[in-house]
């Protein structure tokens, strides 16, 4: 088998379904580790992975990747994020000068002639609707400095961005724990063509380790009030295995971005997806029902 390629919404992307988030990356490899960030990279390139989700505020994340694969650059989708004033850029954040000035920013960090993608960075619903910085991505779509624009967010300001008519793509939390954009956003973003990408597909690895320490206090609750509830049919016995089945098992999704610093964790999550994909129907449906019985007030992680 190989890796399943997905065209990410009304766009001409084709993406592969597991996508590389490079935030782990930027904030903990930094430039003093670069040779092991440039194994990560190469080795997600040489599996078959080809959408790359990094930011302008994810550490040295951009650099790393023009550093370590910039000579490989028509081999993958390349997708950033912008809006956020970073490091010791003196501008307010979100703003169209901080948009505009963040988007140069990463084509020469990441050494490219063009982005296929620029994502708002988790603004929120006030600054959406008025509109400055949709304007100054809009532009850069114009100018030819990235091909398409999304949005990356959650809850009431990714449903308004889903509906603006604006973006190409959604970036959004979907997981074991965090299903809310099942019942709110996916139907409508498929309706409207918008690709979707989904971010924390494994939860911080909270299934199954509900004390995980890299999960949030929130995904560790819902992790424990979902266990109480006893095993789940039919599920594998990696949770893991679980956690990232249940995601990709929904059709929506194009591509769900797991971030790693360990080259071996990109060839395991590789695995999983070629080789052992997909989990029981069972196990989706009884996840479905459980999140559905606790869901009263849960929104999604922001």
């Amino acid at each position: 088998m190989s890796m399943e390629m997905r065209t990410l919404g009304n766009t001409d992307l084709k993406v592969s379904r597991l996508g590389l988030g490079l935030a782990e990356i930027g904030f903990e490899l930094r430039l003093k580790r670069e040779q092991q960030a440039n194994r990560v990279l190469n080795q997600a390139l040489d599996a078959g992975i080809n959408f790359l989700d990094t930011a302008a505020c994810y550490g040295d994340s951009e650099t790393l990747i023009g550093h370590s694969v910039a000579h490989r650059r028509d081999e993958f989708v390349l997708a950033t994020k912008a809006g956020h004033s970073t490091n010791d850029y003196p501008g307010r954040s979100w703003t169209a000068e901080t948009v505009r000035d963040s988007i140069e920013r990463s084509l020469k960090r990441m050494k490219t002639d063009r982005l296929d993608l620029v994502q708002l960075h988790s603004c929120s619903l006030e600054v959406l609707q008025e509109g400055e910085v949709i304007r100054a991505l809009l532009d850069a779509k114009q100018a030819g400095k990235t091909r398409y624009v999304g949005y990356s967010g959650d809850n009431e300001a990714a449903r308004w961005a889903v509906e603006s008519g604006h973006f190409d793509t959604l970036q959004t939390s979907f997981n074991v724990v965090d299903q809310r954009a099942r019942i709110d956003l996916f139907a409508e973003a498929e309706a409207r063509g918008l690709g979707i990408i989904a971010k924390r597909p494994i939860a911080n690895a909270v299934w199954g380790s509900s004390e995980n320490s890299d999960a949030s206090a929130l995904y560790r609750q819902r992790a424990r009030e979902m266990g109480d509830m006893g095993p789940v049919p039919s599920a594998p016995d990696d949770p893991i295995l679980l956690a990232l089945g249940f995601t990709l098992a929904h059709d929506a999704i194009d591509t769900a971005i797991v971030g790693t610093k360990n080259p071996n964790h990109v060839r395991s999550n590789v695995e999983m997806v070629e080789h052992a994909l997909p989990i029981a129907r069972e196990a989706v449906d009884e996840l479905h029902r459980r999140y559905d019985a606790l869901v009263d007030g849960w929104r999604q992680q922001e």
